[in-house]
């Protein structure tokens, strides 16, 4: 019975469909499952394959952000069950879209994947000017910064935060990930960043690289 409705989870997550993961998760709850083992063999199961199918080809950028929100729509039944749970957390992340850069789609799917990968996620949102950045990696000391830039005319602003770092001793505390449409490796080695992701799946790999 166990395998059977946590394969139904998983299958739902890769349909995209949000009601039926809630209906399925509800119901392996009711079934007596623990919350931790309907996440690590149900729901990010499910999240593991639309990965796989992403980077295969066989599925795209909006099979990508159904998936994670129908993770996300069945960890939000089990949240309320795991207070007192002990979740080994795979680290804290803070990511944000640079200042006069209003794009948000692509941030928010790398930061739901990271969120049903184990990372705590905190989100700045968009046009965030780098002082921010650099005052909430003082306050919240994450693990890894990520900085999303869209735009040709504000991917300096990356770069720009990555030297205020320098500037205020943080850099050496602290992992830089960046992306965006117009970045590649190439940037990312110029301006003396950790990490490149050009997809969410990849943000997830190299996150998971830099924390190990």
């Amino acid at each position: 019975m166990e395998t059977g409705i946590l394969a139904r989870i998983s299958e739902a997550v890769v349909e995209g469909d949000n009601v039926l993961v809630q209906e399925l998760t509800q119901q392996a709850v009711g079934e007596g499952l623990e919350p931790l083992v309907i996440i690590n063999e149900g729901l990010t199961r499910g999240i593991q394959i639309v990965g796989d199918n992403f980077g295969a080809g066989t599925f795209f950028l909006p099979d990508l952000l159904l998936g994670a929100k129908a993770m996300d729509a069945g960890i939000k039944i089990l949240e309320p069950l795991l207070d007192g749970v002990q979740q080994e957390s795979s680290g804290k992340v803070l990511i944000g879209t640079v200042q006069g850069d209003l794009h948000e789609i692509g941030k928010n799917i790398v930061g739901m994947m990271l969120k049903t990968s184990g990372f705590e996620v905190v989100d700045l949102g968009v046009d965030v000017p780098s002082a921010i950045f650099i005052e909430k990696v003082k306050e919240l000391k994450p693990n890894i910064l990520g900085i999303s830039a869209l735009l040709t005319t504000t991917v300096d602003k990356q770069k720009e935060i990555i030297e205020i770092l320098q500037e205020e001793g943080l850099r050496n505390q602290i992992k830089v990930i960046i992306g965006g449409a117009p970045i590649n490796q190439a940037w990312a080695d110029k301006i003396g960043a950790d990490g490149y992701a050009e997809d969410a799946i990849t943000a997830v790999k190299v996150a998971k690289s830099l924390i190990c």
